[in-house]
C-alpha cells in the first residue's frame, strides 16, 4: 500500500516537474523572440539617429546658414573699413 501512494505521488511530481520545464522552455522561447524583436528595433533606431545626425549637420553647414541668412533676412557680411574693433579695459 505504501510502496502504491509513494509510486503515484512521485509520479505526480514527476509530472508537476516536467509541466514545469515545458512552461518555462516556453516562456524563455517567447522572451528570447521579444529579445530579438528589441534589438532589431534598436539597431534600426541606431540607423535612423545616425541619418537625423548627418541631416542636422547638413542643415547647419556654415554656407548654408550664410545663404539663408543673405537670401531671407538680407544680412550680409560687412566690408572690411566698416568692421571697427573695440578694446576692452
Amino acid at each position: 500500500m505504501f510502496f502504491r501512494i509513494s509510486l503515484i505521488v512521485m509520479s505526480l511530481l514527476v509530472l508537476s516537474s516536467a509541466i514545469g520545464v515545458v512552461s518555462s522552455r516556453h516562456e524563455s522561447r517567447k522572451l528570447f523572440v521579444s529579445l530579438q524583436e528589441m534589438q532589431e528595433q534598436r539597431d534600426d533606431m541606431n540607423v535612423e539617429w545616425g541619418k537625423l545626425q548627418i541631416e542636422q549637420s547638413t542643415w547647419a553647414t556654415h554656407s548654408r546658414v550664410a545663404s539663408k541668412a543673405a537670401s531671407q533676412l538680407g544680412m550680409l557680411v560687412p566690408k572690411t573699413e566698416n568692421v571697427r574693433m573695440i578694446e576692452n579695459k
